[in-house]
Order: structure tokens, then C-alpha cells, then sequence
């Protein structure tokens, strides 16, 4: 079993440097697959309201046997639960269905701009914080202005800003943005799905070198790059060899020619914060 290192956040609590995406683990075999991720060793379940598997999450983390507070629970607020009030009820909704007194991370999913209220649901985060529902706060998916709007609204900086990256999408902007607000980067679709680039020179090279897959090589360019990723998989060898990234270090050539694979056009879909919306 391998464990990931903790990365202290800006609130004093701390999250897994890796952590396991769930998005489609549901029912039956969602546990099975959770569970087997929590006996490799990972301590960090990323869920939302959007993908319909809290239960799912729930159960296997009950069936692990494993004491609450070695493992750390995220979930996310929909579109559709931006205001005030409907965040509030979101949030104990979500506990409800993951059978928890509390989340270790909880997130805004998308901020929704044309909607305008997602300051309310950042407002409903700080207060969940304070009555201790939600341990730590963050947001997904928000540009600069939209993190420098809440900021200035509430005085509160999110702990995460969770963000498409991938060495197609390497976010250098956003990860500097973060960076210089003390937010730690945490990486949705971090392999970058159909469009893995397990082909490219620069990871084959990289591979090589270090004895490892392709795969582990692109989770070890997010930890370098002082990103937070969280791969799904239900496949039990590949939960392990994704764990398995803390045993060696890219150089800072390998890091930068992976960097490079960056291309304009890089997201996996039309996912712009500014434009896209998901309630």
C-alpha cells in the first residue's frame, strides 16, 4: 500500500497530494472500485452533488472499515444550488447522502457567471465553515476575477480552486493565479482522458527513464508542479501504479518538456468558466 504526502492548505488543515476522482463509480461496482482504492492506500475521495454518487461514496467508505478522519471526503454545490439558502440545504444534503457530520473539502462546481449568485454560494461555504460542517472551502472551475470577486465579497480565500489540467492544459496562468493567493491548484481530468498523452517524446522519455508508465509520469509532472491530481480509475492495478508517484522525481527538463505539450486549444470540451455553465 502506498500513502501520498500531505500538502498543508491556507486554513491549517491538510489534503492527500493525490486523491481518487469518482465521477461515473456508482452502485454497486462504485464500491467495489472505491474500496479497492481506499486498500491501496488512497485517503482523498473527490464526489459532487452532479455526478450522483454520494451514497455510493458513503457506502464504500463505511464498508472500508477505515476510522472518518484518516480519510478526506469533497463534494461540490450545482448551478442550480447557488443561492444563500439552497447552499445551505445543499451541503446537509450531501452530508445526508454520504452519512457524514461533516466535509473535509466542499466546493462551488462552476460559477456560473451569467447566473451572478455564485458569491452567495461562497458566502453560504464561509458560514458552513464557521458552524464546522465543512472543514476546509474551495471553488472549482473560477478564473481570477471570479476568485478576486468572492475574495473581495467575503474576505475569506478559498483553500482549493479545483481546474482542468493536463499537459495539453497546463494552466500556467491560473496556477500562478493561485499560487500568488496562497490556493492550492487541485487538477480535474489530470491525464487529460481520451486524450492521454501517453505517446508524446516527452512522457515515453521521461518513462523510460525512470523505470515507471507513461501515466505515472504525467501524475509526477503534477506534483512537481505543485498541483493536487485526482485520476479515476476502477481498475485495481492502475488505482496502485497511480498512488505509486512519490518514489522519484522528474528533472526540471522533463517537467518543462511536458509543460510544452501545452496547446491553445487544450481543454477536453468548450469547459470555459467565463462561458461554460453547469447547474
Amino acid at each position: 500500500m502506498t500513502s501520498a504526502p500531505a500538502l498543508t492548505l491556507n486554513d491549517g488543515n491538510t489534503l492527500p497530494a493525490l486523491g481518487l476522482g469518482t465521477y461515473s463509480l456508482d452502485d454497486a461496482d462504485g464500491v467495489t472500485a472505491i474500496r479497492s482504492a481506499l486498500d491501496a492506500g488512497y485517503r482523498l475521495l473527490d464526489t459532487a452533488v452532479n455526478y450522483g454518487n454520494e451514497e455510493t461514496v458513503g457506502e464504500a467508505l463505511k464498508a472500508s472499515g477505515l476510522p472518518r478522519d484518516d480519510v478526506k471526503i469533497t463534494s461540490k454545490i450545482p448551478g442550480r444550488h447557488h443561492g444563500y439558502d439552497d447552499a445551505i440545504t445543499s451541503t446537509k444534503e450531501s452530508l445526508q447522502r454520504l452519512g457524514l457530520d461533516h466535509l473535509d473539502l466542499h466546493l462551488i462546481h462552476w460559477p456560473n457567471p451569467s447566473v451572478g449568485k455564485f458569491t452567495e454560494a461562497w458566502q453560504a461555504l464561509v458560514d458552513l465553515q464557521k458552524q464546522g460542517l465543512v472543514r476546509s472551502i474551495g471553488v472549482s472551475n473560477f478564473t481570477e476575477a471570479h476568485l478576486d470577486t468572492i475574495i473581495a465579497e467575503t474576505g475569506v480565500t478559498p483553500a482549493v480552486n479545483q481546474i482542468e489540467l493536463h499537459p495539453y492544459f497546463p494552466q500556467e496562468h491560473m496556477r500562478a493565479v493561485n499560487a500568488s493567493r496562497g490556493i492550492v491548484t487541485e487538477s480535474w481530468s489530470p491525464m487529460g482522458k481520451r486524450q492521454a498523452p501517453f505517446d508524446e517524446a516527452p512522457v515515453v522519455a521521461a518513462a523510460q527513464a525512470h523505470g515507471v508508465s507513461p501515466g505515472q509520469v504525467i501524475l509526477r509532472w503534477h506534483v512537481q508542479l505543485a498541483a493536487l491530481p485526482i485520476p479515476k480509475s476502477a481498475t485495481p492495478a492502475r488505482q496502485a501504479e497511480n498512488i505509486d508517484v512519490f518514489g522519484f522525481e522528474l528533472s526540471d527538463d522533463q517537467v518543462a518538456a511536458i509543460t510544452a505539450l501545452g496547446r491553445p486549444d487544450g481543454r477536453l470540451f468548450g469547459g470555459d468558466p467565463d462561458t461554460h455553465e453547469e447547474m
